[in-house]
């Protein structure tokens, strides 16, 4: 993954040392973690259409049901005491996180969740006021 995301960096313009301070931050990131968990989609089993609309929202049915596992999967570490990270690498990097765990080739790796021991307690974020986000009506 870190060699796709630094080709990727470079390709955007980035400086030598920003892609090397930048993926060197989230390589020590993930290598420091105690555990990683890998969070992927599969489409066998789901529903098959004959047309693109519906064949769409199975994809994103699917993809739904993955983030929400994964967000369960971090209130559940949260409630153990433990620190987690929501990384997004796979979804750049798929082919080589496959190779790299021997997944099936029909499982689509989309996000990285690292675990831990969080080291302090960090302060709560502010929130942003509900009626900046939410319609109400």
């Amino acid at each position: 993954m870190a060699d796709e995301f630094r080709r990727d960096l470079q390709a955007d313009g980035w400086s030598d040392a920003e892609v090397g301070e930048r993926v060197g931050r989230t390589v020590e990131r993930l290598l420091r973690a105690p555990g990683a968990i890998i969070l992927c989609s599969t489409f066998d089993g789901t529903d098959r259409y004959p047309d693109e609309r519906r064949k769409q929202a199975e994809r994103t049915m699917t993809l739904q049901s993955v983030s929400l596992a994964g967000g369960q999967l971090l209130l559940a570490a949260h409630a153990e005491g433990l620190g987690a990270c929501w990384m997004c690498g796979p979804l750049f990097a798929p082919r080589a996180v496959r190779e790299a765990l021997r997944l099936p080739d029909d499982w689509e790796p989309q996000a990285l969740i690292v675990l831990g021991w969080p080291a302090e307690e960090p302060a709560p974020r502010e929130r942003r006021p509900l009626n900046d986000t939410v319609i109400w009506r």
